[in-house]
Order: C-alpha cells, then structure tokens, then sequence
C-alpha cells in the first residue's frame, strides 16, 4: 500500500471517529428535546366486552415537525354550560399551548366563522399568505355550520356513542341557539409566528410550507368540530398526517338526558374512545407540562 492511499484510510478511519460522536450527540440532543407523548387507541380485542382494548405506545415527536390546532375555542356559546366549561378551560389550555411554542410547536388558532375579526393581524395574513400546495386527497367541500365539513365515513366509524341530535344543550332550562360568538377566547394567547384560520387549503399550506407531519388537535367540541371542521381530525387523517387527540384539553356538546344517558363527562369519554378506535390516538396534556391532567371542576368521578 503506498503511502498516500494508507494517509487517506487514515483520514477516513479519523473522520469516521469524529462524526460518530457528533452524531451520536445530534440524536441525543433531538430526543431531549422531543415531545415525548404516551399516545393511546384501542384495537380490536374479542377479549373485551365492547370488542376493543385500549393499547399505549411511547411516541417521540419532533416539536418543529409539530403543530397545534386550537378549535373554536370563542369568546361566548349559545350554551350557557358550554360556554362555562370553555371559560374554565382556556387557563389550563393557554398554559399548555405556551409550553408547547417555547419548545418549538407551531399553533394554529382556528375559531371558525370568526377569522374576520383577526383580518390584519399578522397571524391571519401568514395563514392567507402561505404558498398554495397540493393536498394528497380531496378536501371537504360541503358546508356546515360556516365552513366546509367532514362528514361521518361510515366506512371507517359508526354512529357516534352519544346522541347530541338535540345540539347537546345540558342546561337544566334549555338554550336557544343563537349567534354568539365573535372572536376567539381572549384569555388564549395569540403569539408572533402563530397563525389563524378556520380554511382547509390554509392549514394545509401552512403544515406544506413548514414541513409540519404530526398535528395535535384540542378545544371544543368533540363530537361536533373538533372531528368535522376543515382543519380537524378526520380532514387531517385523511390527508396523512399523525394526528393526535389532547383528550384532556377537550369537551362535547351533549345532554345527559338524551342516550346513552350517562353524565356530561362520561358522555365525553365515551367519544374520546370512539376517535380512539377509529380514528387517532389520544394523550393528555401532562406529556407536554409535566403537571397533572385538566379535569372540570364539576366532574366528581374518581
């Protein structure tokens, strides 16, 4: 072997010793610095009497790769206990969102039918200003409630397990549906490098243009937008991304009076299983804090 060739095996023998190392301490680095989710579905089991079992898996999500979708989370409901329930939630949400961004997740604030409100604010331009990209399956196109919307696939779910055909009012004297709402929550931050839409195609060239693959869905409600809306969980499944419920940083809209008859919270849970089994996994907010799970105050189960 002459002396240059063995220099240069040399050279490639110390070069191999030095990345090995750094990138070793790039993968160690990534890991630390990960969304570290307990994600949870529920798959077919013949053991369990509803035929289903609630699996957990560790999840490793990079927060750069990561965004937030906060659903209509308004300012009032024509609900009075809703908009009770939304009032108490924003705190904990807002916290937890806050967390989120300083680690690098990107949040997308999503108060549909009042986009309006925000129209020159640099969080709503960004959304209308991002370049157009092509989405890998249709978008909904039919409308409801304001925007477009995801009807069930009866092919993939069947029949939500709470029936909210009475728009879930659970007031003791019932509300009258009304316009109520005008903005989003104010007690829920809107940062720089946030953005705001209630649009499929913007949320999908904002995930496009940021290289974004996971999506974290959370606000209200379950059973109704968060499932439905353009930018919610059966629009982003079945255009490929890693969809992932916050379960705790939700709520419905139903009626205990109505079947299965079950309290408010229980009817809520009884959702969170159903997206678990047909849709996306779940987790709770304390992957993302540290702190304890949200629970609603007037939620007495232990």
């Amino acid at each position: 072997m002459s002396r240059i060739v063995r220099l240069a095996v040399l050279a490639l023998v110390a070069a191999f010793f030095v990345l090995l190392p750094i990138q070793a301490m790039q993968s160690t680095t990534l890991q630390s610095t990960a969304l570290q989710l307990t994600l949870r579905q529920r798959i077919k089991s013949s053991a369990r009497p509803d035929g289903y079992a609630a699996v957990e898996k560790k999840a490793a999500w990079d927060p750069q790769k990561t965004a937030i979708i906060i659903c209509d989370m308004w300012d009032d409901h024509w609900c009075r206990s809703a908009s009770r329930r939304v009032g108490e939630l924003t705190g904990p949400l807002n916290d937890v969102v806050k967390t989120a961004r300083s680690r690098g997740v990107f949040v997308i604030h999503a108060p549909s039918t009042v986009t309006a409100f925000y129209k020159d604010s640099p969080q709503r331009k960004l959304a209308r200003n991002a370049p157009k990209a092509a989405t890998p399956a249709p978008l909904s196109t039919t409308e409801r409630w304001g925007t477009c919307w995801c009807w069930p696939d009866a092919r993939r779910e069947g029949v939500l397990p709470i029936d909210d055909s009475d728009m879930g009012c659970d007031c003791k004297v019932k509300c009258k549906i009304r316009d109520a709402w005008t903005r989003q929550h104010a007690a829920i931050d809107i940062a720089d490098g946030d953005a705001i839409t209630d649009d499929g195609q913007e949320t999908w060239n904002l995930l496009a243009h940021k290289r974004i693959d996971n999506v974290i869905l959370c606000g209200v409600h379950l059973n109704m937008c968060v499932l439905g809306r353009p930018f919610g969980i059966r629009q982003m499944v079945r255009l490929g991304k890693n969809v992932a419920l916050m379960r705790d940083m939700t709520d419905t809209m139903y009626n205990p009076e109505r079947p299965p008859g079950v309290n408010h919270f229980h009817g809520t849970d009884l959702v969170v299983e159903h997206i678990e089994k047909h849709w996306c996994p779940t987790f709770t907010s304390s992957d993302i804090t540290g702190k304890a799970a949200f629970r609603f105050k007037d939620d007495a189960r232990r």
